[in-house]
């Protein structure tokens, strides 16, 4: 089982993820009304949404008491949910000082979700998919591993539900809120 160290440390030789085109459809795509569970209780429609929304999509959390999924850290931009996830808690204030609101999102279950933002200590939501509608009708690009599909990690810039930037492919994760906070601090001067 991995410990907790192990899931927020990236391994030195990961591989880079290639830009397979996947995500090129997404800018300026209104997204569908499609409400999903939230660990904070209820349901949460992204399209809804006003103002700036940061969603970043990842494939799963791992946690210490449960084995990663055989060949996982040789899969290109599977490795790295939990120092994404982290990054994202750890940039949270500049965000929200920037106008966004963040959530993450996975197709995930909204009780293993839970444990991630406890463990973590998140201070947003996280978003389930867990029967891919979201992912399906946005086309959010996938892979499979062990029989299930997972999104591939990117972030998506809404505005008023639309989507208004994509980080694709986000490599390393554990950069990608940086990233973001630059990207929306270059929007503000614009």
């Amino acid at each position: 089982m991995p410990d907790t160290d192990s899931l927020q440390n990236l391994p030195a030789d990961l591989p880079e993820p290639a830009d397979d085109g996947a995500s090129d459809h997404l800018t300026g795509t209104r997204l569908p009304s499609i409400p999903l569970p939230s660990t904070g209780g209820g349901r949460v429609d992204p399209s809804k949404l006003p103002g700036t929304t940061v969603v970043y999509c990842y494939p799963m959390t791992g946690r210490p008491d449960r084995g990663l999924p055989e060949g996982w850290d040789g899969i290109p931009g599977a490795r790295g949910c939990t120092p994404q996830s982290c990054s994202f808690r750890d940039h949270h204030e500049e965000l929200r000082e920037l106008g966004a609101r963040v959530f993450g999102l996975s197709t995930q279950g909204t009780e293993y979700q839970r444990e991630a933002v406890q463990r973590l200590r998140l201070p947003f939501e996280l978003l389930g998919d867990e029967g891919l509608a979201f992912a399906n009708a946005v086309g959010l690009p996938t892979f499979e591993v062990e029989g299930t599909v997972l999104t591939k990690r990117l972030t998506m810039i809404l505005e008023d539900g639309q989507v208004e930037k994509v980080f694709y492919p986000v490599f390393p994760p554990n950069e990608n809120a940086e990233r973001v906070v630059s990207w929306l601090s270059a929007r503000a001067t614009e």
